[in-house]
């Protein structure tokens, strides 16, 4: 009994996945650039598959640890707390596009303009066409798992919560193959290209790494599923499906502001 916890908080043990981490970090930012200069993307990807390995064997221990019993009511503070930092920090993110974006759209001055204004370059788009068939398609799938949060908060049917989550990832891979879709439009028939000015540039950056959070959202999504399949959650303890719930409203609220700006003001 000398050694029995008398706190609430986990003390976890030593890990590895930290310098793994760090490592695989440093090497896909290192070979992203080597691979910019035109050389093999080797690098990067021994990176991302480091990353990869970190991600996966790390949030294992995390699950395990809930499973145990060690996320106590303090625990699960922090952990939201936590997650609470990191949506901030994406928001960030994409405050660094905006604000390139409306800076090169509303003043698109360069070094060698001096400081004379030259007139912005507005590109026409079909915006009621895809752009908005993608607005709807994510909107619905941030309801469905809306719907699978309350019904696992409240204490309804499991089954409506795996349903709900089911109908969220689904309509998660349409909104990507709609937008790879759209890019396949905008590159081969009307002859856009990622790095053709300022104004491509930023346009396939932030709906590009929007896309990424879509990809990554849908990954957290399709993992909370089966972690109902499995019955991990209760309407007590469901830290993880909190998260994933909130990062996926993250992405819809982020897709409304790049729908307003981006596309209806930009470009109707």
């Amino acid at each position: 009994m000398a050694h029995a916890k008398q706190h609430d908080y986990h003390i976890l043990p030593p890990s590895i996945y930290p310098l793994i981490g760090a490592v695989g970090a440093f090497c896909m930012l290192t070979g992203a650039v080597i691979w910019m200069h035109g050389s093999a993307p080797w690098l990067f990807l021994i990176g991302a598959v480091a990353l990869a390995f970190v991600m996966i064997g790390w949030w294992s221990d995390v699950v395990t640890e809930s499973n145990a019993g060690d996320h106590t009511p303090v625990v699960r503070i922090g952990l939201r707390y936590g997650f609470i930092m990191f949506v901030m920090s994406e928001v960030m993110f994409f405050v660094a596009w905006f604000w390139a974006f409306f800076k090169h759209q509303i003043y698109p001055m360069s070094a060698y303009e001096g400081s004379q204004y030259v007139t912005p370059e507005f590109y026409q788009l079909d915006v009621f066409h895809l752009p908005l068939m993608n607005t709807v398609v994510l909107l619905l799938s941030g309801c469905a798992v809306t719907w699978a949060h309350h019904e696992l908060v409240h204490g309804g049917d499991r089954k409506n919560v795996a349903n709900g989550l089911l109908i969220g990832i689904l309509l998660g891979l349409a909104f990507t193959g709609l937008q790879a879709f759209e890019y396949y439009e905008l590159l081969v028939h009307e002859d856009w290209s990622f790095g053709g000015d300022r104004f491509f540039g930023t346009f396939f950056m932030a709906t590009g790494f929007h896309g990424a959070h879509v990809i990554i959202g849908t990954i957290f999504l399709t993992v909370c599923y089966f972690r109902v399949l499995s019955g991990h959650f209760t309407a007590e303890k469901h830290v993880g499906f909190e998260a994933a719930a909130w990062y996926w409203h993250f992405v819809d609220v982020v897709w409304l502001f790049l729908f307003a700006a981006v596309y209806i003001w930009a470009l109707g």
